[in-house]
């Protein structure tokens, strides 16, 4: 399985990594959570752009770009507009999507965006090619906030993400049972062993899924999502002790 690598973070190799999400909905409190993040054992920054009040005039979306790169030096930045159909803040045009995500990759301060693969397959492959030709990388991903999908379907959804060439494919499911964590482990290992040749990263959310959010490196789950102000997703543990509980399985394994 190949790594993907982002400034000095290097995903598919050794313990999970952690990334934090910044959900604030102004400039300023956007760079206030990036300053907090800094002096957090994390390794990635996700900003929910869809938070963001000015979303939708992309010289201010730079502009934060700009500050969001100052503040944290060398850490990678994950740029994620959630549509609301996923679970995110707002919805947007698929036009207006793509052209945010493209743009954002061509300033050179995001290293990383993500795409929804249901965005629809000519969408995902155009922002995909803009993203690889502004040399960020892609997160491909999925959301189910309902259920947990059957096991087959979930290591369809990533194999799809694969095909279609983003580096990362990455799904979130809701469980509904302990079973149902069982279920999204065992799509995560098999996709992980027998399909994938980059990193994936998966999850199942709320309070019953947070085992996998802490078990990635046993299973194949490459990253993980870790909680600095607000949570941007049910199940996201404090980033410390999610880093202490990683370095003691990993210590173990």
């Amino acid at each position: 399985m190949k790594t993907v690598k982002m400034r000095n973070m290097v995903l598919g190799e050794g313990m999970p990594k952690i990334c934090v999400p910044i959900v604030a909905s102004t400039k300023d409190g956007i760079i206030e959570e990036a300053r907090n993040i800094k002096n957090l054992p994390a390794d990635i920054v996700e900003w929910r752009v869809d938070w963001f009040e000015n979303v939708f005039e992309f010289d201010k979306v730079k502009d934060v770009l700009k500050e969001l790169r100052e503040t944290l030096g060398d850490m990678p930045i994950l740029m994620t507009f959630r549509t609301s159909k996923e679970g995110g803040e707002k919805s947007i045009e698929d036009e207006a999507y793509a052209e945010l995500n493209i743009k954002a990759a061509e300033t050179g301060l995001v290293d990383a965006v993500d795409v929804e693969v249901f965005t629809g397959d000519e969408v995902v492959k155009r922002i995909i090619e803009g993203a690889h030709a502004a040399g960020v990388k892609v997160v491909a991903s999925n959301h189910d906030f309902d259920k947990t999908p059957d096991k087959d379907d979930i290591v369809r959804r990533l194999c799809k993400m694969q095909e279609l060439g983003a580096d990362v494919p990455k799904i979130a499911v809701m469980p509904q049972s302990k079973k149902d964590v069982l279920t999204l482990l065992t799509a995560t290992e098999e996709m992980a062993t027998e399909h994938a040749d980059r990193p994936i990263i998966t999850m199942s959310m709320a309070g019953t899924g947070v085992i996998s959010r802490l078990a990635g490196e046993v299973f194949g789950s490459a990253l993980t999502f870790g909680a600095a102000a607000k949570a941007s997703a049910p199940g996201q543990m404090g980033v410390e002790d999610l880093k202490d509980v990683l370095t003691k399985l990993h210590n173990a394994l």
